[in-house]
């Protein structure tokens, strides 16, 4: 993925055009409009800093009173008509567009995040790209650059013409302090943009630690435990590696830009230019005030515009090329477990078959699922368990297509899983894992998971997963606080209800629950799964569990050990057995003596 990255880098140009055709394509007005106007509101002051000045001067020579006062009135109605266009434009429409554009490219990205391979989660540089290319929406739509690009030129174009009737040598001097400065602009911009880019990497990291200290989850934990110093010192630790890095790279940066401008600026065009334009107009008279004073003014104008376009600008087109780069990267990167051609039907449940399957994970050289085969019929309770690491999530995310197999098959009703879609081919299933997640929307909302919901579907699906806290406001009751202070708060087992109640809303054949009880006792978890296996009699059910107390009542249990399947059969057969499954059901039957559930 990253040499992909590195060998399909595009240029600063190439960056900002697609950066502009996104923003055409979500609004057209404003990205236009905005152009205009810059163009509008900036071109005129700079014609009226050399034309208008050189023409007021001119006339104080000739004492032409009238054509004083009629050009001071015309270039102040010029200047407050571009001026009040563009509060018209920016007041009544740009800013509220800002806000919609900025939630439109927002959503694109949350979107394709959505639609990437459980794989990308497991990149590092994915959460990295990720987080640049959000964080710098705001930046790319409040300082998109190009329209001041635009705006410059026009005016480079308009200001340089005056400038070459009055004197070419300006425009040349201009030219050779342009050339000596884009190299040390450039370099400032690759600084910023890898500043940027350690920064953000180091932020994710330190935030990693924030969310610890918020999300409730972790809460008891750390009151508990003690543990919070350690991670105060490792956060402290980690905002103290970013202010050392963002003060080297700042120091760098004000070096070089004290370097450039003492050099171009004040050497070469103040004092130079200055020098040249004193002596044309005192000691050759080949220039009047007014060509003086519009030819310093033009200078000004002219150099300061190609300093930004090819120095300043350049600098910060450059950094913001790179922020660009790491969103037409994530944008542009597409999963590698793709449709079929077919379209799989959620009916009633079909043969499963696992055959001779191999699978490992990127930059593993080793296989974490190595020639399984099993075959599951319909309706049967399957029973997955085995030691931690042992490939058991594996397996099943490999059943749900989050990842496809790199040997082997896997069909259902005899049509492999990959000659569908994928969306056809997961919607036959419903999940509940053991790191499920409550949502802060309605009780409804988190059931069907959607907001568009059947009230009876839900309230069956809640009583089937044995949920009985009483509801305020029935089905749209809302959890949690994130986002209405008078959402309600669940227990642990009350949260699981409700994951459980996903399943049991959603109509589809095929169920795999990956430990959604480990956090029961072990009463509680009997009690739960055997609710499941009884409700959900005419589904497939596969089911992981540490603790076997679940296991005895499955039509078929495999144990798996370094992603092999080494004992299979039902609960009476393996105890028969003496094998790896008799030790790890022995062994917690000690843990939890007396419990007439084992």
């Amino acid at each position: 993925m990253k040499k992909l990255r590195k060998k399909d880098e595009h240029g600063t140009v190439s960056n900002l055009w697609f950066l502009f055709k996104i923003f055409v394509k979500v609004s057209p007005l404003l990205t236009i409009g905005e152009i205009a106007i810059s163009i509008l509101s900036r071109v005129p002051s700079r014609i009226v800093a050399v034309l208008g000045v050189k023409f007021i001067i001119d006339e104080v020579e000739k004492g032409s009173s009238d054509k004083i006062i009629f050009g001071l009135i015309t270039i102040s109605a010029v200047m407050i008509l571009s001026q009040f266009i563009k509060s018209v434009f920016y007041e009544l429409y740009a800013h509220r567009e800002r806000e919609s554009l900025e939630l439109k490219i927002q959503s694109m990205l949350f979107k394709k995040a959505a639609e990437l391979d459980l794989a990308a989660y497991d990149d590092p540089s994915f959460y990295s790209d990720f987080i640049l290319a959000f964080e710098n929406v705001r930046n790319f739509i409040s300082r998109t650059y190009w329209r001041e690009y635009i705006e410059s030129i026009v005016s480079l174009i308009l200001v340089s013409g005056i400038l070459i009737s009055i004197d070419p040598v300006i425009i040349g001097v201009i030219l050779i302090s342009s050339v000596i400065s884009v190299p040390v602009w450039k370099k400032m911009g690759l600084i910023i943009a890898d500043n940027r880019k350690d920064i953000t990497e180091l932020r994710r990291k330190s935030d990693c630690f924030f969310r610890l200290f918020y999300q409730p989850e972790y809460a008891g934990e750390i009151r508990i435990s003690g543990v919070s110093p350690l991670l105060i010192k490792r956060f402290s630790d980690m905002q103290d590696k970013a202010v050392q890095t963002r003060f080297h790279n700042t120091k760098k940066i004000e070096v070089l830009y004290f370097l450039n401008k003492s050099l171009t600026n004040v050497l070469l065009l103040t004092a130079a230019v200055g020098l040249y334009l004193g002596y044309r107009i005192t000691v050759t008279k080949t220039l009047s005030p007014g060509d003086f004073v519009a030819a310093f003014n033009g200078m000004g104008v002219v150099s300061g515009t190609v300093s930004y376009l090819t120095g300043f600008g350049l600098s910060i087109l450059t950094e913001r090329s790179k922020m660009i780069e790491k969103m037409r990267v994530f944008l542009n990167t597409q999963p590698v477990v793709t449709d079929g051609a077919s379209t799989a039907e959620a009916g009633v449940p079909e043969t499963i078959k696992v055959e001779d399957i191999h699978f490992s994970y990127e930059g593993s050289d080793k296989d974490s699922i190595n020639g399984i085969s099993f075959e599951i019929k319909p309706c049967e309770k399957v029973a997955l368990v085995g030691y931690n690491g042992a490939g058991k999530t594996t397996l099943t995310n490999l059943m749900l297509r989050l990842y496809d197999v790199t040997g082997g098959r896997i069909t259902v009703g005899d049509t492999d899983i990959r000659n569908v879609t994928v969306a056809s081919h997961r919607s036959r299933f419903a999940a509940v894992y053991q790191d499920f997640r409550i949502f802060s929307a309605t009780v409804g909302e988190n059931v069907a998971l959607s907001k568009d919901f059947d009230e009876k579907r839900v309230l069956r699906a809640l009583e089937a997963a044995g949920f009985d806290k009483e509801l305020p406001n029935g089905v749209d009751t809302v959890l949690l606080r994130e986002f209405d202070e008078n959402g309600i708060m669940l227990s642990g087992g009350e949260q699981q209800n409700i994951a459980i109640a996903r399943i049991f809303y959603r109509q589809c054949p095929y169920v795999i629950l990956d430990e959604p009880s480990a956090n029961l006792d072990p009463d509680a978890e009997y009690a739960l799964n055997k609710a499941i296996t009884e409700k959900a009699a005419d589904k497939t059910v596969v089911f992981i569990s540490h603790r076997l107390s679940t296991t005895r009542d499955a039509d078929k249990i495999l144990m798996l050990e370094n992603g092999k399947i080494i004992e299979h059969g039902t609960h009476s057969e393996l105890m028969a057995q003496g094998g790896k499954y008799y030790e790890m059901f022995t062994l917690q039957a000690k843990k939890y003596a007396g419990k007439d559930k084992l």
